[in-house]
């Protein structure tokens, strides 16, 4: 088992902006990763599996629903308490990290903004301890990017509703026991609607060939003619801002998880390059060497005064959707260009599973598109500043 040396960056002092229950919560998603999640990882990840027996920890720390409240089964924890969780379970791995958000801001979250008491007394307390595990179902084969196109629909049949379709693409899809499903009422509105596993014609194919997000269960959600409870329903929000309005949310858990995959790698690199002894003196003694660390410090720095000062708007109920998409698309480009100059560091190391870096290279090629692809979060930004959009 590997030995987990990392030492987290803080090179402007940002720790001193962070509330002590900030850092208390941090540091203990810190010793777990350290503890649980790193010793393992490599292992899981060269064999294609997601490490189950994490659920309880994950729900242990507080990684699922931090910021629902108690009476829910959450924490009851602020977005910069959430944000901080998700960066050390993705220095851990994205695929750790995805698990987490999922059932956080895509599963938890329209259940308790959207659903009803219901439904919330149901399914939150469930998901919160890991008991349940969710999924959500927005992008289908034909419809990424632009998820309005979608075809998967349900029809009123009297005492409940006929859903058929399908959603592709899907963390935890194998493994769920509960999905948030958005699909199109036959006046073509969007809804969110809870689909439950053991529903006759629901399916969940896994996804296999995979390269990236190796210790992650992905696949499908399948729905043929399958009977759902007009309980069901998400009552309080329907149309394309609910299911936008989830993803506002996991868009801002990922700003901050890549911060993590971004601090392994460059902790890795500067220790890796401190030790290496080529022409009798440290690598970390030659210039280009040094240019790599300093450019990448610099860039995580950035990024953290971005995430910070994104989680005070949040925590006031400022943060734009625009605002989260650029914090996304930048925190994603800054992680994968540092895995690939980590990876440069390391040489030909770089590429074993003795080191994570290649392993959060191939995990932020999938981060880099999912829930938003860099160039449509380029876009939005683009709307944004200029009134003008780009999509149609």
């Amino acid at each position: 088992m590997a030995t987990d040396r990392f030492q987290a960056p803080d090179y402007y002092l940002l720790d001193e902006l962070l509330s002590d229950e900030h850092k208390l919560i941090r540091d203990s998603a810190r010793e777990w990763v350290k503890k649980d999640v790193t010793p393992i990882i490599e292992e899981y990840a060269q064999k294609a599996e997601y490490p189950t027996q994490l659920t309880k920890g994950l729900a242990d720390i507080g990684a699922f629903g931090p910021y629902i409240p108690t009476e829910y089964g959450g924490a009851g924890l602020d977005q910069i308490s959430y944000g901080l969780i998700m960066q050390e379970l993705e220095r851990g791995d994205s695929g750790l990290r995805s698990a987490a958000s999922v059932q956080s801001s895509l599963v938890m979250y329209p259940i308790y903004q959207y659903g009803n008491e219901a439904q919330r007394n149901k399914y939150l307390p469930k998901l919160a301890s890991g008991e349940f595990i969710g999924s959500f179902g927005l992008t289908e084969p034909d419809h990424g990017s632009n998820p309005s196109g979608m075809i998967t629909n349900f029809k009123d049949n009297g005492d409940h509703y006929l859903l058929n379709g399908a959603k592709m693409w899907i963390t935890n899809s194998p493994i769920c026991d509960v999905a948030v499903v958005w699909a199109k009422n036959e006046a073509g509105r969007i809804h969110g609607l809870i689909v439950e596993r053991g529903m006759e014609g629901f399916t969940t194919p896994e996804t296999h060939g995979k390269w990236s997000l190796r210790a992650s269960r992905t696949g499908e959600l399948v729905f043929d003619n399958v009977k759902v409870p007009k309980e069901n329903l998400l009552p309080n929000k329907s149309g394309l801002g609910a299911p936008l309005g989830c993803l506002d949310s996991a868009r801002y858990g990922i700003a901050w998880g890549v911060i993590g995959a971004a601090m392994d790698c460059y902790d890795s690199a500067l220790r890796y390059s401190q030790e290496r002894i080529q022409f009798d003196k440290p690598i970390a003694s030659f210039q280009l060497v040094q240019k790599k660390l300093a450019e990448m410090i610099t860039e995580i720095t950035k990024a953290q005064l971005l995430t910070w000062r994104l989680g005070v708007l949040k925590n006031e109920g400022r943060a734009t959707t625009q605002q989260i998409s650029m914090a996304k698309r930048n925190n994603v480009d800054m992680a994968l260009k540092i895995a690939r100059e980590a990876r440069q560091i390391h040489g030909g190391m770089g590429i074993t599973g003795e080191y994570p870096i290649m392993r959060h290279m191939m995990n932020l090629e999938s981060v880099i598109t999912y829930e938003g692809t860099h160039d449509i979060h380029l876009l939005i930004t683009g709307m944004d500043v200029t009134g003008i959009s780009a999509f149609r």
